[in-house]
């Protein structure tokens, strides 16, 4: 394949200053989100910091406004049914040990977060549950059941804020996040911050880049009609510019993630978002 017309498109496709991103304010069943508001300190080239939201059309913010539009919750009602059903060898289900799923609420707004020294994600916590104390088998990490289940519990912390801990224990992994952002890779040698730092608000293949933040994840995408993962997000973007994706649930995606959290402080989470 050519890579010619690509590597062109990376480079004088980005040319010239990024457009603005719209002034839309975003509601959802009436509670007011927080979808613009100061970067965080550590942000050196970034001063306003801004939802996806802001930088799509229209019509497709439209069907986030309303859960009887968001396509997503189709899947938060098959989390509903996961969250009731028995599996595994205990003959338990999620809500034999939690009863309401509302107390998750607050969860989404922290996590990544260390745990035991070690790195963990949403999906970490839940299959953890199913295989320690359910006796089930893992959902694979992007898969129906998982991205159904995320979006459940993503739910309940919808309008808080994000607030990651980058701190302390979690330092390394969000240093290890930080030089994976600004690392240029693939056969495009292209960064994160190429396009979500340095190029947010152009049009690339008929839609605006964002700033890449994930605090509306997982996400409907009108692209594939279905909820979609983090982890799934950035392995997408790793094959759009030639490079070979990490592992979902690997190592360098949590860290990345934890990263890419922390560049979203202060806005609200928006489980589950529809993006294109």
């Amino acid at each position: 394949m050519n890579l010619k017309p690509w590597m062109t498109l990376a480079v004088a496709g980005f040319a010239g200053a990024a457009f603005a991103q719209d002034s839309s304010t975003l509601s959802i069943e009436g509670e007011a989100m927080v979808t613009e508001t100061a970067a965080p300190a550590h942000m050196e080239n970034v001063d306003t910091i801004y939802s996806g939201w802001r930088f799509r059309s229209t019509e497709t913010q439209a069907l986030e406004t309303d859960d009887f539009d968001n396509p997503a919750f189709v899947f938060v009602d098959q989390g509903i049914d996961l969250f009731d059903k028995v599996d595994g060898t205990e003959g338990k289900a999620c809500s034999s040990c939690h009863e309401n799923v509302e107390d998750f609420a607050g969860l989404r707004t922290q996590l990544p977060r260390v745990q035991d020294g070690e790195l963990v994600t949403m999906e970490n916590l839940i299959n953890d549950c199913r295989t320690e104390r359910m006796g089930a088998e893992a959902w694979k990490w992007s898969k129906g059941p998982m991205t159904a289940m995320t979006a459940l519990i993503g739910l309940q912390s919808r309008g808080m804020p994000m607030d990651v801990a980058i701190d302390g224990d979690a330092a390394p992994f969000w240093e290890k996040g930080k030089e994976l952002y600004y690392t240029r890779v693939g056969q495009l040698d292209m960064s994160c911050s190429n396009c979500h730092e340095d190029n947010y608000g152009v049009m690339i293949r008929a839609d605006h880049l964002s700033q890449g933040q994930i605090n509306g994840f997982p996400t409907y995408r009108l692209k594939n009609a279905k909820l979609n993962s983090i982890h799934g997000r950035f392995k997408g973007c790793m094959k759009n510019i030639r490079a070979t994706p990490f592992a979902e649930g690997g190592d360098e995606f949590k860290a990345l993630e934890l990263y890419l959290a922390s560049r979203g402080t202060g806005l609200s989470v928006e489980t589950p978002s529809v993006r294109n």
